[in-house]
C-alpha cells in the first residue's frame, strides 16, 4: 500500500489525511474547496478548517475525485454525512474492487433515515460493498494532530480488510481495535452526537456532574436500544464508538455538539449559535434523523426526543429537561424490548 486519497478536507479528514502521511503513505486529500487545495499544496497548511499545524510534504489535495481515487490503495471518505451520498455518487464510477473504502463519518441521513454503511451500500457499486470499512471512537481533530495518544475502533465484513486499513493507519498514538458489528459502531458514532447537545444544555443551564452523569448514562441506552433494533450488539455500544465517544462528545470543551447544547442552555438561538461556530455540528441534523429513526423502529428515545423538539420545535430548553424529569417511572431496563431485539437478532 503506497497511496491513500482522503475524501474530505474538513478538520476531521485532514487530521487523518496527516497522520497516515506520517506513516510513510503518499496522501492525497480531495477536496471542493479551491482555497483549501491552494493552502495544503502551496503551504502545506489547512488553515481553514485545521489551523496550527504544519502537514507533512507527501500530503498534497487535489479537486479531481476521479484521478484522486483512481491513485489510491486506501480510500477514507471523510464528509460530512449530509454530502455523503452526493459524494458517493460522485466516487462510484472510479473506485476498484480489493481497495479498503473506510467510512469515518459519523451520522444519518435525514430524508433516508439511514446510516452512511446504508448510503454507501446503495451508491457504491456491489463489487466493493466487502471492503468497506467504518472507524469510529473518542477522537477530537485537534488532538490527533498534536499527536496525543488516541484509539479507536474499525468495523469491518472480513479480517483481511481490517488488516489493510489497520496497516496504514495505527502508529505510535493512534490505536486501532477491530468489529464486526457494523450496525452497533455506526449508531454509537452517530447518536452520541444528540446526547452531546443534551448535556451540553445541562451544562449551560448550570447543572453539575450529576445531571452531567444521568444523560450520558440513559443517552448511552438509548443508543442501545436503536443498536440492537438495527441488529447491533449492545456490547459494542458499552466499548469506543459508544461510551468511549459519549463521554469524550459529552465532556469535551473541543466538542462542537456539546458547544451548540451549552449556548442553547444559556438561552441563544440555533441559527446564532450555527452562524458563529464555523464547523459541522453533526448531531444538529442527526438529532431529526435520530428522532425519524426512533419513531420508525418503534424505540422510546425521551432524551433524542427532547433534543428534536427543543431543535425543530421550539421548545425551550429548560422545559425539554424538565420533561426528561417528569416522565412516568419505570423500570431502568426494558427486558421487554432487550428480548425482542435479542429475538431479532437471533432470526437474523
Amino acid at each position: 500500500m503506497q497511496t491513500c486519497t482522503v475524501l474530505g478536507a474538513g478538520a476531521w479528514g485532514t487530521s487523518l489525511a496527516k497522520l497516515v502521511a506520517e506513516n510513510g503513505l503518499d496522501v492525497i486529500a480531495w477536496t471542493n474547496e479551491e482555497s483549501v487545495a491552494k493552502d495544503i499544496n502551496e503551504n502545506h497548511r489547512n488553515d481553514r478548517y485545521l489551523a496550527g499545524f504544519d502537514l507533512p510534504k507527501n500530503l498534497r489535495a487535489s479537486m479531481d475525485i476521479g484521478a484522486a481515487i483512481a491513485a489510491a490503495d486506501l480510500i477514507l471518505f471523510v464528509v460530512p454525512s449530509h454530502a455523503t451520498r452526493e459524494v458517493a455518487r460522485l466516487a462510484a464510477p472510479h473506485v476498484r474492487p480489493g481497495v479498503p473504502i473506510v467510512s469515518c463519518t459519523k451520522g444519518i441521513e435525514n430524508d433516508s433515515l439511514e446510516f452512511m454503511d446504508e448510503v454507501l451500500q446503495a451508491e457504491l457499486p456491489e463489487s466493493v460493498h466487502g471492503d468497506l470499512a467504518f472507524l469510529s471512537g473518542p477522537s477530537f481533530a485537534k488532538e490527533l494532530a498534536q499527536r496525543q495518544p488516541t484509539v479507536v475502533v474499525v468495523a469491518t465484513r472480513t479480517p483481511e480488510v481490517f488488516d489493510k486499513v489497520c496497516d496504514a493507519v495505527k502508529g505510535p498514538y493512534f490505536r486501532v481495535y477491530a468489529s464486526d458489528d457494523i450496525a452497533g459502531v455506526e449508531c454509537g458514532g452517530a447518536l452520541k452526537n444528540v446526547i452531546a447537545i443534551a448535556a451540553g444544555v445541562a451544562d449551560g443551564m448550570g447543572y453539575g456532574y450529576n445531571s452531567r452523569a444521568a444523560l450520558i448514562t440513559r443517552g448511552l441506552a438509548e443508543i442501545a436500544k436503536i443498536a440492537m433494533a438495527r441488529g447491533g450488539s449492545a456490547l459494542t455500544v458499552a466499548g469506543l464508538s459508544g461510551m468511549g465517544d459519549l463521554v469524550l462528545t459529552c465532556t469535551g470543551e473541543l466538542s462542537r455538539n456539546r458547544t451548540v447544547g451549552f449556548e442553547l442552555g444559556k438561552g441563544r438561538k440555533l441559527d446564532e449559535i450555527l452562524a458563529g461556530l464555523g464547523h459541522v455540528a453533526e448531531g444538529v441534523k442527526t438529532a431529526k434523523s435520530a428522532y425519524g429513526l426512533a419513531e420508525k423502529l418503534g424505540v422510546d428515545c425521551p432524551i433524542i426526543r427532547e433534543v428534536y423538539f427543543a431543535l425543530y420545535e421550539g421548545k425551550p430548553a429548560k422545559e425539554a429537561l424538565g420533561a426528561l424529569m417528569s416522565r412516568e417511572l419505570g423500570y431502568e431496563f426494558d427486558r421487554a424490548a432487550i428480548a425482542r431485539a435479542t429475538l431479532k437478532k437471533e432470526e437474523a
